[in-house]
């Protein structure tokens, strides 16, 4: 069974890449004053989150202060790596929550069943976040998928330094 944290406080909140772009590898931070959580995640995952967050932020009073990006703390070590994630609003604190569950091997239907009742042996994180730490997440997330390989003009899929093969081109 892997650990699971709840962040009340969260001083922490950022998303980051290590590697070259088609070999990078994602990562996930969270924490507080007294502890750092990193988890490995996918790029697309990162990408969601980020447009679900910036959605969020317009049920939320407008942030004022503008967004800092906050780089991954190092040494990157993963606890675990991300199945699901879900936010939810808590409109009465202007803050966003989020749920993070340790990706399982099981079944997909036990998988949901075990989100939805939470019977699951895997590790989660819980966390509120700020609405201006979700604008950083948001402006953090936009400049890392920029930083990744070109997509092709065609099909949109990235290309890659040693060639690409264009689905479109067949």
């Amino acid at each position: 069974m892997s650990d699971s944290f709840e962040f009340r406080n969260v001083t922490h909140f950022t998303a980051g890449a290590i590697g070259e772009p088609g070999q990078r590898v994602f990562y996930l931070q969270l924490g507080d004053e007294e502890a750092t959580v990193t988890v490995r995640l996918e790029k697309q995952q990162v990408r969601a989150l980020a447009q679900y967050l910036k959605g969020a932020l317009d049920d939320l009073p407008s942030v004022d202060v503008p967004p800092e990006a906050q780089p991954l703390i190092e040494p990157t070590v993963a606890e675990w790596t991300v199945g699901q994630i879900a936010v939810g609003l808590d409109e009465a604190d202007g803050e966003v929550v989020i749920v993070i569950q340790e990706q399982q091997p099981d079944d997909e239907a036990d998988e949901e069943d075990a989100m939805l009742f939470g019977e699951s042996d895997g590790g989660k994180i819980r966390a509120h976040v700020r609405a201006d730490q979700a604008a950083g997440f948001v402006a953090m997330s936009n400049e890392l998928m920029t930083k990744g390989r070109p997509p092709c003009r065609l099909c949109g899929q990235p290309l890659d330094p040693e060639g690409h093969s264009c689905p479109r081109l067949n």
